[in-house]
């Protein structure tokens, strides 16, 4: 019972840090709310349109604080329940940045603090995962190469993240590769697919801001 108490706590705090509106602190603070992101540009909170409609400087901090969220979720798992409390966090603050009840349940694309994720968790693959989504993205004739990009970089996360667990490869400053490690990375992939389904639904424009 007290491990469950503590991966609940982990669970709980990293999805409250997922919800953390950046993009909407970011337009409070350069348009004093005149501009809601939801209903301007691509109509997505994230980092993306935050640099289309508040400018360059505002949309980079939109991307980086997202990035901190996932982070910062998982060091907060782990503080709560070791390295499995981080993996579950980190799932949880991608959850609470698609999902979050504020806004009910409209969220970003959680590609900035899934990578976030993947800087606490996964460092040995984090950089990898970035140049493999940028060039992607650069392939020319895609029609929707954000999208492409995400589902490109998300598939070889899942299958790093699998050979990493299976040969105990090192992974630099973050956790020792196990099988959470995998099982933590496909419910991220889900989560961010679920909301690539929606996007598509919703006919919402083709955009990236960094891998997955």
């Amino acid at each position: 019972m007290p491990n469950l108490i503590r991966l609940l706590s982990a669970a709980a705090g990293g999805y409250f840090l997922g919800t953390v509106p950046s993009a909407d602190i970011a337009s409070q603070l350069v348009t004093g709310g005149a501009a809601d992101l939801r209903s301007s540009g691509s109509g997505n909170p994230g980092g993306t349109n935050a640099r289309r409609v508040l400018g360059r400087g505002p949309g980079y901090a939109v991307v980086t604080a997202d990035i901190a969220k996932g982070t910062a979720a998982c060091a907060w798992g782990s503080r709560c329940a070791g390295d499995r409390g981080a993996h579950v966090a980190g799932v949880a603050a991608v959850i609470g940045h698609c999902y979050p009840p504020w806004t009910r349940f409209r969220g970003g694309k959680g590609v900035a603090t899934s990578f976030g994720q993947c800087a606490y968790t996964f460092p040995a693959w984090a950089p990898i995962d970035f140049g493999v989504a940028m060039a992607v993205a650069r392939i020319p004739l895609l029609k929707r190469p954000a999208l492409v990009s995400v589902c490109v970089s998300s598939a070889a996360w899942l299958l790093a993240s699998a050979v990493w667990w299976k040969r105990g490869l090192p992974n630099l400053w973050g956790p020792r590769p196990t099988v959470a490690l995998p099982v933590a990375n496909g419910a991220t992939v889900l989560v961010i697919l679920s909301r690539g389904v929606t996007m598509l639904q919703r006919r919402e424009p083709d955009e990236l801001a960094i891998p997955r």
